[in-house]
């Protein structure tokens, strides 16, 4: 799947998200917020300027969502995504309208809908989690020209091929035919436990 097509999930499929914010006391408040429209240059939503959230929006022109789908735990999928916000105002809002016509139910006329104006999350990373698979499927993104950032854990060639973090990954993800031994990132869990149990410090952090 290319980023287009996650955050395509993220606004056909899912719609609802929950997205964070960060107050003028630097502390976090989250809003449960449909995204509305979705391309290949990030995802559209909309507020009404008279609300906090707008202001928070305006103030720190950044937010970070997480979007869930599944019957239950081990049937769902989750998409999470960080990244900068800009306001576009009213000329997106009629095309936004028309893509969600239950919108007309809670802003019936024109006059109530100049309360409300367009966003576009343009730049930035996300993470798709498939808790549905076996073995767990994740898989990183980024749109808008943001930089790639790795996480989790790799091995360096400071591994002796002892097998001694494979016997503690929950997902089976460390392969064995070469020494170093090498995690599968699509399936990793980042967990860490591998770390703990390397009796020579072979696995590291991406970052550090």
């Amino acid at each position: 799947m290319t980023a287009k097509d996650y955050l395509g999930y993220i606004s056909n499929v899912i719609h609802t998200v929950i997205v964070a914010t960060v107050d003028d006391d630097g502390l976090p408040v989250t809003a449960a917020i449909d995204m509305m429209d979705s391309d290949e240059n990030g995802l559209y939503f909309l507020t009404a300027k008279g609300k906090s959230f707008y202001d928070r929006l305006k103030k720190r022109k950044f937010l970070a969502l997480t979007a869930i789908k599944g019957e239950s735990t081990m049937k769902s999928t989750a998409v999470s995504v960080r990244g900068k916000v800009r306001e576009l105002g009213y000329e997106k809002i009629p095309e936004l309208f028309k893509k969600n016509p239950y919108m007309h139910e809670i802003y019936p006329t024109e006059e109530s809908m100049k309360a409300l104006t367009a966003f576009q999350i343009y730049e930035g990373n996300g993470e798709w989690f498939d808790l549905s698979k076996k073995p767990i499927e994740r898989a990183g993104f980024t749109f808008g020209g943001a930089a790639e950032k790795k996480e989790g854990y790799f091995i360096t060639d400071a591994c002796i091929g002892c097998q001694s973090c494979v016997k503690v990954c929950p997902q089976q993800c460390i392969r064995t035919d070469t020494v170093p031994l090498v995690i599968r990132q699509e399936n990793c869990l980042h967990c860490g436990g591998c770390v703990k149990v390397c009796p020579v410090g072979a696995v590291e952090i991406f970052g550090n």
